[in-house]
């Protein structure tokens, strides 16, 4: 059995097969369909029989979307910035493809790949999260994605900040209407606002951690923030799932020091006398979402 997972983001659509083993067959990258949405279906479903073709076996094909697909309608919810959005995704690919498609959270899909045999393999309750352009989540329990009655479970990212500092109330508008989501903090350009109201100075999230490790202090500062924010948001999700595991991806999970400061910051926040939990960077960097799709069959 070979399995196909597309994953499709706001820029890219990456598409990968693996065998029985889990062993990566190809890899292909392209960027993501930006035309309506009767041209952006049909690239995807071509994309898919493209790497059919190329491997010469029908596969399964499971597809990993920001936001999430209805389970009664097949639309595609919440996916900010897609031509998919509010689109009956399920229903028109699976003309397209012939067969059933499975769906789920980018997110859900990362926690998944990683579970299996990535950062968090053999860990009973995972917690994934992407922190990048947004800030996602994905809970996965003894190696299955749980999606949930709403198909939400693990949207950490439009939570409230907890514990907020006055200055931190009502807290930046976030994509979603809302003021002071967890992603309008911990975002990539969460934390670039953050840095430039306090500093002045505009800089991309990589360059401020990269300042910071120089001994920038206005870098340095803005970290610590962004530190004990992530440790608070983590530190609720503890208090819910109490995940063995929880593993970091996206862009901003290659801030080093995120993984020595944020669990020295959480102990008081998690309502335990001790905590096991470990914090890990994701194993298969930016292809855990492909791979996980892949695993959705």
């Amino acid at each position: 059995m070979i399995r196909i997972g597309v994953d499709i983001g706001g820029t890219k659509m990456e598409i990968a097969a693996i065998d029985e083993s889990g062993a990566e067959l190809l890899r292909r990258r392209e960027s993501a369909p930006r035309a309506g949405y009767a041209q952006a279906i049909e690239a995807i479903a071509q994309f898919v029989l493209a790497v059919e073709s190329e491997l010469g076996a029908r596969c399964t094909v499971g597809i990993g979307t920001p936001g999430a697909v209805s389970r009664t309608t097949g639309v595609l919810r919440n996916a900010y910035a897609s031509a998919l959005n509010g689109m009956p995704v399920r229903p028109d690919l699976e003309r397209l493809l012939g067969r059933e498609v499975r769906f789920a959270n980018d997110a859900n899909c990362f926690a998944l790949s990683e579970a299996i045999d990535g950062a968090a393999k053999g860990a009973g309750i995972v917690f994934g999260v992407i922190l990048g352009t947004g800030v996602g989540g994905g809970v996965v329990v003894d190696a299955r994605a749980i999606e949930g009655a709403n198909a939400i479970c693990g949207e950490w990212g439009h939570n409230s900040l907890p514990w907020p500092a006055p200055e931190e109330m009502p807290g930046p508008r976030c994509a979603c209407g809302r003021d002071g989501c967890i992603e309008a903090f911990l975002s990539g350009p969460g934390l670039a606002r953050d840095h430039l109201l306090a500093t002045g100075e505009a800089r991309a999230p990589a360059d401020i951690a990269a300042r910071a490790e120089s001994g920038d202090r206005g870098c340095a500062a803005t970290l610590e923030r962004y530190e004990g924010r992530l440790a608070r948001a983590l530190a609720s999700v503890m208090n819910l799932l109490d995940p063995e595991v929880i593993v970091l991806g996206g862009g901003l999970s290659n801030t080093a020091r995120l993984y020595r400061n944020v669990p020295a910051r959480w102990g008081p926040y998690v309502y335990s006398e001790s905590v096991v939990t470990s914090l890990v960077k994701a194993a298969h960097g930016d292809a855990s979402g492909v791979r996980g799709a892949a695993r959705l069959w």
